[in-house]
């Protein structure tokens, strides 16, 4: 596929991906960003596309963005009981509430305990704060995978936490 077939495969159903993001996620700026994300994408696996079927295969890849956004975006908005002094509807992302409880050390020695593969994952996403893209570039790894692993070590991550002198559950 050239890159002026492309172009024009953009302009034609760039309202379509702005729309099916729009009504999955119901921010402005979230689907605008998501619509450029489902756009490069397709860029990059343009050879995959089937032929004939440019709409469809513009819209799954739309649809599953704002799937994967959805399911980020509610793993940063964890509303935690008792934290008065945030605006109502907003609290601190899950891994500010565990800095907060435990040591920064604390937590570095539990992501040095962890097993391969989610070690280094943890390690660039949690202690590093690159973005999953980021880390799948330095590992090679796929990014799904990376999610993947990020959110399996988060999950030992807390277990291991909460059996070392937790009095209370992190939030998940």
């Amino acid at each position: 596929m050239t890159r002026e077939h492309f172009s024009e495969l953009m302009v034609r159903y760039e309202r379509l991906v702005y729309t099916i993001c729009f009504q999955l996620v119901r921010d402005a700026a979230a689907a605008e960003d998501l619509t450029q994300e489902t756009f490069l994408s397709a860029y990059l696996h343009r050879d995959t596309m089937p032929e004939g079927y440019e709409r469809q295969w513009l819209g799954r890849i739309a649809a599953n963005k704002a799937k994967d956004h959805l399911q980020s975006a509610w793993s940063r908005r964890t509303v935690l009981p008792g934290d008065e002094e945030m605006p109502p509807g907003l609290a601190p992302p899950a891994e500010e509430v565990a800095l907060h409880r435990f040591g920064a050390v604390d937590i570095q020695r539990a992501i040095d305990e962890l097993k391969e593969p989610y070690r280094p994952v943890c390690r660039l996403c949690l202690l590093e704060e690159r973005s999953p893209e980021e880390a799948a570039l330095a590992l090679g790894r796929p990014v799904k995978t990376i999610h993947t692993q990020l959110a399996r070590g988060k999950r030992l991550l807390r277990e291991q936490l909460e059996r070392s002198g937790a009095h209370e559950p992190i939030p998940r």
